[in-house]
C-alpha cells in the first residue's frame, strides 16, 4: 500500500541509480472498473513536464520510481481523455461518498499494488492524511484514526478538468433516493451539483429536481440543453413543471413548453395562468376520476387497466358521467378497497367534502388541509368541474418555517 503524498517530489532514477527527473502526478484512467489504474507519471526534467508511461517503470514506491530503460521521451505531457492527475484533480477537491451519503474532501489518495499494476484503491479524509501530506517524508503515525472512502463508493469527483467524469456516476448515484441525491449535490458548488442532475436518467433528474429549492431548479433546467430540459420537465410532476417555467425568463419558458410532448404539455400549460399564491398555483392535475354509474368492483378494475396513475392515489373523485369534470363526490382508495363489489359508487362515495377555489389564497386552502387532516382538496372552479388537486406535502411548505420544509417527506411524489 502507498500513499500519494508518499511519492510526490520523490526522484524518478535511471537503471544506474542517477536522479534523471521528479514525480510531478500520478496518472490514472477512468473507465467502468471500480479501482483505475495507474497509466503512468507525470515527470518533471529542468522545467518541463512529459509523460512516463506505466511500462517504462520498474520500481514504484515510496522512494521514487526506477526506470527499466535509459531513453526518455521528453515531449511535453498533454492528458488524455478520461486521465485524471491525482494531484492535480484530486487533491483538495471534493466527492461524493455513496455509501456514507456525504460529500467529503479529500486528503489522500490510496494506492495498492495488484498484480504487478499500481490501482486507486480510496480516497484518505481524515486529518491522518492531511497530516501526511504536510509531513511526507517526516511521517509518523499517530493514534488517530485514517478513514479512507473505497474508490467504488465514489459516486461523483467535483474536479473542473474538462474530460474527467465518472462513467459510473449515473449507476452509483442511483443506489441514492432522490432525496439524498439533491441534498448531495447541493452541497456542491452550482456547477457541479446541475453536473449530478445531468449525469442522471430523466425520470431520476426530474425526481432529484422536485427536492430542490426553486431557484436552483430553473437555473439548472435554463442552463441545460433544451431537448434534454424539456424530457425532464415531462417527468416532473405537472405543478413542479409550471412553478420551475414559472420562474424562468418569459421566452425560455415557451421554447422549453413547445418541446414537450403534447399530453405533459398540455397539463403544464392548465397551470401556467395561477398566480403562486393562489388554490390554481399550488394544485396539480395529476388525479383520477371515476363515474358515478360505475361499481365498486368495476372501478377496481379499471384502476388496475390504467396505463398511468399517480404515484400516490389516497383519493378518488366520482363524476356525473364519462368525459364530464362535474365532481359529485369523493371516496377515500381505503374505503373503495373494503368495500362490497357489487356495491354503487354512489352509495360508497362522500357527497359533502372539502374544496377550494382557483383563486382561493393559498396560504388559507393549506390552513384548511391541516384543519381537517386531509390528504388532497379538490380544487373546483365556479361550475363545480374539477380542475385539480392540492396535496398535503405542498400545502405544508406554507405552514411550516423554512427550515423545516425540505424535512417533510414526500407523500405524493
Amino acid at each position: 500500500m502507498l500513499y500519494l503524498s508518499q511519492v510526490l517530489g520523490r526522484p524518478i532514477r535511471d537503471l544506474e541509480g542517477e536522479r534523471v527527473a521528479t514525480i510531478k502526478d500520478v496518472i490514472v484512467r477512468l473507465g467502468e472498473e471500480d479501482h483505475p489504474p495507474v497509466t503512468g507519471l507525470v515527470a518533471r526534467y529542468r522545467r518541463r513536464d512529459f509523460f512516463l508511461p506505466r511500462p517504462r517503470i520498474s520500481e514504484f514506491n515510496e522512494k521514487g520510481a526506477r526506470l527499466n530503460a535509459d531513453i526518455l521521451d521528453l515531449r511535453p505531457f498533454a492528458r488524455r481523455e478520461a486521465e485524471v492527475l491525482l494531484a492535480r484533480d484530486v487533491l483538495d477537491k471534493q466527492l461524493i461518498d455513496v455509501d456514507g451519503k456525504r460529500v467529503v474532501r479529500v486528503n489522500d489518495v490510496q494506492l495498492i499494488n495488484a498484480g504487478n499494476e499500481w490501482r486507486v484503491m480510496g480516497a484518505d479524509v481524515s486529518l491522518q492524511g492531511l497530516w501526511r501530506r504536510l509531513t511526507p517524508h517526516n511521517f509518523i503515525g499517530t493514534n488517530r484514526p485514517v478513514e479512507v472512502i473505497d474508490w467504488a463508493d465514489v459516486g461523483y469527483l467535483a474536479t473542473d478538468a474538462a474530460t474527467v467524469q465518472l462513467k459510473s456516476t449515473r449507476d452509483k448515484l442511483a443506489r441514492l433516493h432522490p432525496v439524498e441525491i439533491a441534498r448531495l449535490a447541493e452541497a456542491l458548488s452550482y456547477h457541479h451539483g446541475s453536473e449530478i442532475v445531468e449525469s442522471l436518467d430523466d425520470e431520476t433528474a426530474a425526481e432529484t429536481l422536485e427536492e430542490m429549492p426553486a431557484e436552483r431548479q430553473a437555473r439548472i433546467i435554463g442552463d441545460m440543453d433544451e431537448e434534454r430540459a424539456a424530457d425532464i420537465l415531462e417527468w416532473m410532476s405537472p405543478d413542479e413543471a409550471a412553478d420551475v417555467l414559472g420562474d424562468l425568463p418569459e421566452e425560455k419558458a415557451e421554447d422549453l413548453l413547445n418541446l414537450m410532448e403534447d399530453e405533459e404539455q398540455a397539463d403544464v400549460a392548465e397551470l401556467l395562468p395561477y398566480e403562486d399564491d393562489t388554490a390554481g398555483g399550488l394544485m396539480t392535475t395529476e388525479f383520477v376520476t371515476l363515474p358515478r354509474n360505475l361499481t365498486v368492483g368495476e372501478a377496481l378494475a379499471r384502476l388496475r387497466e390504467m396505463a398511468e396513475t399517480p404515484n400516490m392515489i389516497y383519493y378518488l373523485y366520482v363524476v356525473e358521467q364519462e368525459e364530464s369534470w362535474k365532481l359529485c363526490g369523493v371516496i377515500a382508495l381505503r374505503s373503495l378497497i373494503l368495500a362490497e363489489p357489487d356495491a354503487p359508487l354512489k352509495e360508497v362515495m362522500r357527497e359533502e367534502f372539502q374544496k377550494a377555489h382557483p383563486d382561493d389564497a393559498a396560504r388559507e386552502v393549506a390552513q384548511k388541509i391541516a384543519e381537517y387532516n386531509l390528504l388532497a382538496l379538490p380544487v373546483l372552479d365556479d361550475a363545480g368541474e374539477i380542475l385539480g388537486i392540492i396535496t398535503v406535502d405542498d400545502a405544508m411548505e406554507l405552514l411550516l418555517p423554512k427550515g423545516w420544509r425540505q424535512r417533510l417527506p414526500k407523500l405524493f411524489g
